[in-house]
């Protein structure tokens, strides 16, 4: 089958999503002027650089409430820092939950029950039992084609780690098994790794 997004793909559901996977989750939170929290998962989002370390997410729709997209990033637009918390297996209906189209202002942690504790190097709340947590520092928004589509690039400041995940000085993902999207209603998780030597 071949098919070009302008014409369409006619099948039942978008195999877009589901081409590009699994995608790492980033689980947004974020705080607006007011001291406003907010929690949101996004499955378009990744590691970019090593030094400085930095990462990106996209946000592709809009709420009513917030103009041109959602709550995560009108915040994000007011403040200049957001972090990401990593969703391990375990936490996986406390993500979902997260997800919940809610008004402007409402807090995730609290509708999803969700212990929250303070950043260290940015005025921001983080998920307190994350297997990590990378606080970041505002680089840039890119509007990226297509209505209500932005990319937003962060700056790592703080990096937070569970310390029941550092095994014999490495943060070993096995120990929490994180959660990734692969489009549609699916997820999948880590569980097994294997070791591959980069040629010479």
């Amino acid at each position: 089958m071949f098919y070009t997004p302008a014409t369409g793909h006619g099948l039942a559901h978008n195999p877009f999503n589901a081409i590009v996977s699994p995608r790492p989750i980033g689980w947004i939170s974020t705080r607006d002027a007011a001291g406003r929290d907010n929690l949101a998962p996004y499955s378009f989002f990744n590691a970019i650089a090593y030094t400085p370390p930095q990462v990106m997410f996209s946000s592709l729709s809009r709420k009513a409430d917030r103009g041109d997209t959602k709550d995560s990033l009108a915040q994000i637009r007011e403040t200049g820092v957001f972090c990401v918390n990593i969703v391990e297996y375990g936490a996986r209906a406390a993500m979902n939950a997260s997800s919940a189209p809610l008004a402007a202002g409402v807090d995730e942690f609290a509708q999803a029950g969700i212990a929250k504790r303070a950043c260290e190097t940015i005025d921001c709340a983080r998920v307190a039992g994350a297997p990590a947590a990378l606080e970041c520092v505002l680089r840039q928004i890119i509007p990226l084609e297509g209505a209500s589509n932005f990319m937003v690039l962060g700056e790592v400041t703080g990096v937070h780690m569970r310390d029941d995940c550092l095994r014999d000085g490495r943060f070993d993902i096995t120990a929490f098994q994180p959660l990734a999207r692969c489009g549609y209603k699916d997820y999948a998780v880590v569980r097994e790794l294997f070791e591959l030597e980069r040629p010479t």
